[in-house]
């Protein structure tokens, strides 16, 4: 699987930084409206945009992240963030896994995406969840002020990989763990030409029968391509100040989970 650089260059003219929207080559200062669009207009389908693109597997990938973050049960100042985490996904598998205890702020630049979760969370969970709508890479939080930090495919949609990573540690207390789930690169032969056949041709297809929005799953699947493999994230995360830095492939490496502690 060939991964196109996703790091930010000089204009044509030297003067007007560019970075990656997909495959594409746009202003820096125009990407994030950019994909605020993609996912205002996928937001009420967002479920099934990552069936469409993990076959549904996305499910067992996030009980896979949340078991792995063991949170304590029944610890009420326990307090998971969850970026870019709108419509709730992981958060309602924290609150179950947590029991009585754990409380979760959903973190997400869109507001579309955290209006999609608030309509889904049951109500018996609102008192343990706090929204906030923010930008990753500029989080509006104490340093040192949560446990745990989660982000299931958002980080590849960031402009600056590595400012979220150290907003991610900056808001962490001593012990805190960070958890990425991404799409990554695949590691088993020919499945990796499978997935891309199936990414490049039936995901655009699908998204525009069923949604009637094939440029945003487009976008969606070039932003995969762009996304740094398994071993370079884990160096940009050693970079940010975690230790005890690893990853669990998932799926043959379709996807991956990153696992860090600031110590």
């Amino acid at each position: 699987m060939t991964k196109n650089s996703s790091t930010t260059g000089s204009g044509m003219s030297g003067d007007s930084p560019t970075t990656r929207f997909g495959f594409t080559s746009v202003p820096e200062r125009e990407r994030q409206t950019r994909v605020n669009q993609v996912f205002a207009k996928v937001a009420r389908r967002y479920d099934l945009m990552n069936d469409l693109m993990s076959g549904g597997l996305h499910r067992l990938w996030k009980n896979e992240l949340v078991a792995w973050l063991n949170p304590p049960r029944g610890v009420e100042s326990y307090t998971l963030l969850d970026v870019a985490g709108g419509t709730g996904d992981i958060a309602r598998r924290f609150l179950a896994a947590s029991g009585e205890g754990g409380r979760c702020i959903i973190c997400d630049i869109s507001g579309e995406m955290l209006q999609a979760g608030k309509d889904r969370i049951k109500a018996g969970n609102a008192n343990r969840i706090r929204y906030l709508q923010a930008n990753a890479e500029f989080l509006p939080l104490a340093a040192n002020s949560v446990d745990a930090y989660t982000i299931g495919f958002g980080i590849r949609n960031v402009t600056h990989i590595d400012h979220a990573l150290s907003e991610a540690y900056r808001v962490l207390r001593p012990g805190g763990r960070f958890l990425c789930l991404e799409f990554s690169e695949v590691q088993v032969p020919m499945l990796d030409s499978l997935y891309d056949r199936y990414s490049f041709t039936a995901i655009p297809a699908i998204g525009a029968v069923v949604t009637g929005d094939a440029p945003s799953y487009r976008y969606l699947v070039e932003s995969i391509r762009n996304f740094p493999d398994q071993d370079t994230f884990a160096e940009m995360t050693v970079a940010a100040g975690f230790e005890r830095v690893s990853y669990r492939n998932l799926t043959g490496g379709i996807a991956a989970i990153h696992s860090g502690w600031k110590i």
